[in-house]
C-alpha cells in the first residue's frame, strides 16, 4: 500500500498495479496505474470504492489492517466500471453487515457483474442528499456520463474533501515521479473527452464547494494549487486548445509522406517560435497523438493514400478523435499517392463532420516524392496555418 497520509481519519487503502501493460484493454501505461480507494473512521465507517480484480487481495489486506479489528458500516459506490467495482462483491461477502450506498442506476448494474444479494442492504441517495459517519458528512452529487451514467462524486463536509471518481485522474503509480500535466492530460482526453458538457456541469457544482483536497480514483490525492487543476479541466471540457502550436500527424507507408511532413515542420520552424510537433502515427502512441491534437491550436493531417482510401493509422486516428468531440481548431491537409491520391479528400470529408473546423489552404497533394513544386506548396500551407 502506498504511504499516503490524507488525514487522521481517512485513510489511503488503494493499490498500485505496475504489472498491467493496457489499461482498458487499449492504453499503454509504462508506469502502471493505481486504483486508489479511501477509508472514512468515524462513528460510522465507510470505506469510498474498491479496486480491480488484479488486486483485490492487496486491497481486501489493505481495508482490514486500517480498519483494526472495527468493521465496516457502508461500501459508497461512485462508478461501477470494474477497475473500481470488481471486488465489491468480496467485500459484500467479507462484511455482511456492510451497507452499500449509490443512485438509482447503481443498483442495476451491480445486479448484472455480481450474483449478488443486497436486500436490506442498500441505501440510495440522489442529488444533495447526505450521509452522516458522525463528525464526517458526505454530501453526493450526480456526475451522470463523467463517464458512466451512475457516476457520482461525494463531498466531505468536515474535512472539505471531494471524493472525484474518474475525474481529475492520471495514469500511472502513485510512486511514480512525473509531473501530474501529461498523463493526465492523455488520461483525460481519451477517456473522458467526449463528454465536456457532462464535465463542465460537474465543475459548476464543485465551484459551490469549498475543496481542500480531491481525491481521484486513479493517481495522486490534490492537495496544492487546485485552482490549476480546475483551470485545466475547463480548458480541456470546453474543447479550447490548452497551447498555441502545430501537431502534424503523419502516416507514412514507405517514407515519403513522413520527409513531407518533415519538411513541413522545417518551414514552420523557419517562420515561427510556436511548438511544432511531428507525430508519426504509424510507431507513437496512439492515445498520446490523440491528446496532443487536443492540446494544440493547429492540426495538420498527412497520409499516404492506400488502397483508394487512407492508411489505416489516419483512419483510427481521425475516428478516435472525433469520438472525443474534435472541435475549434484549424487543420491542413497533406496527401500522398502515386497514381490516383483520395485520401485528401476523405480527410476533408472526415472534418466536415466536427464542429468549428476551420482548413487552411492550401490542401497539398504530393505525387509521390516531394519536389520543388510540392515544397512550394508545403510552404504556402505553412504560411496559411501561421496567418490563422
Amino acid at each position: 500500500m502506498s504511504n499516503i497520509q490524507i488525514s487522521d481519519h481517512v485513510r489511503y487503502i488503494g493499490v498500485d498495479d505496475k504489472t498491467i501493460q493496457l489499461f482498458e484493454s487499449q492504453y499503454d501505461v509504462p508506469n502502471g496505474v493505481s486504483y486508489n480507494s479511501y477509508l472514512i473512521l468515524d462513528d460510522k465507517i465507510a470505506v469510498m470504492d474498491t479496486v480491480d480484480a488484479r488486486a483485490t487481495e492487496e486491497w481486501l489486506a489493505n481495508l482490514e489492517a486500517a480498519l483494526d479489528g472495527r468493521t465496516p458500516d457502508y461500501l459508497v459506490v461512485l462508478h461501477m466500471e470494474p477497475d473500481h467495482s470488481a471486488s465489491i462483491h468480496r467485500a459484500a461477502e467479507k462484511y455482511p453487515e456492510m451497507q452499500i450506498v449509490g443512485n438509482a442506476k447503481t443498483f442495476p448494474m451491480i445486479a448484472q457483474f455480481f450474483p449478488l444479494c443486497l436486500e436490506g442492504r442498500t441505501v440510495v441517495v440522489k442529488e444533495g442528499d447526505t450521509l452522516s459517519l458522525g463528525n464526517h458528512t458526505l454530501q453526493f452529487f450526480m456526475a451522470p456520463m463523467v463517464h458512466w451514467p451512475e457516476v457520482m462524486v461525494a463531498y466531505e463536509q468536515t474535512e472539505k474533501l471531494l471524493f472525484s471518481a474518474d475525474g481529475f485522474g492520471k495514469f500511472g503509480t502513485l510512486d511514480t515521479d512525473e509531473p501530474w500535466l501529461e498523463e493526465s492530460r492523455r488520461y483525460y482526453i481519451n477517456i473522458v473527452g467526449k463528454y465536456g458538457a457532462q464535465v463542465q456541469a460537474l465543475l459548476k457544482k464543485a465551484s459551490g464547494l469549498d475543496i481542500a483536497k480531491i481525491c481521484p480514483l486513479h493517481g495522486p490525492i490534490l492537495d496544492k494549487d487546485l485552482g490549476y487543476y480546475l483551470e485545466k479541466y475547463d480548458t480541456w471540457s470546453r474543447y479550447e486548445p490548452e497551447d498555441k502550436g502545430i501537431l502534424i500527424a503523419c502516416a507514412s507507408i514507405h517514407g515519403h509522406t513522413m520527409m513531407a511532413a518533415q519538411k513541413l515542420a522545417e518551414l514552420l520552424r523557419e517562420k515561427t517560435s510556436l511548438p511544432v510537433v511531428v507525430a508519426d502515427l504509424c510507431r507513437d502512441d496512439m492515445a498520446k497523438c490523440v491528446s496532443d491534437a487536443f492540446r494544440y491550436s493547429h492540426l495538420v493531417v498527412a497520409c499516404a493514400t492506400y488502397n483508394g482510401g487512407l492508411f489505416p493509422p489516419m483512419e483510427a486516428f481521425l475516428s478516435h478523435i472525433k469520438a472525443k468531440n474534435y472541435q475549434k481548431r484549424t487543420v491542413g491537409i497533406v496527401e500522398n499517392g502515386t497514381w490516383a491520391p483520395t485520401a485528401a479528400k476523405q480527410m476533408k470529408a472526415a472534418f466536415e463532420g466536427m464542429k468549428e473546423i476551420r482548413l487552411a489552404q492550401p490542401v497539398v497533394s504530393v505525387k509521390s516524392a516531394i519536389n520543388d513544386a510540392s515544397i512550394a506548396e508545403l510552404d504556402a500551407l505553412a504560411q496559411a496555418l501561421l496567418a490563422e
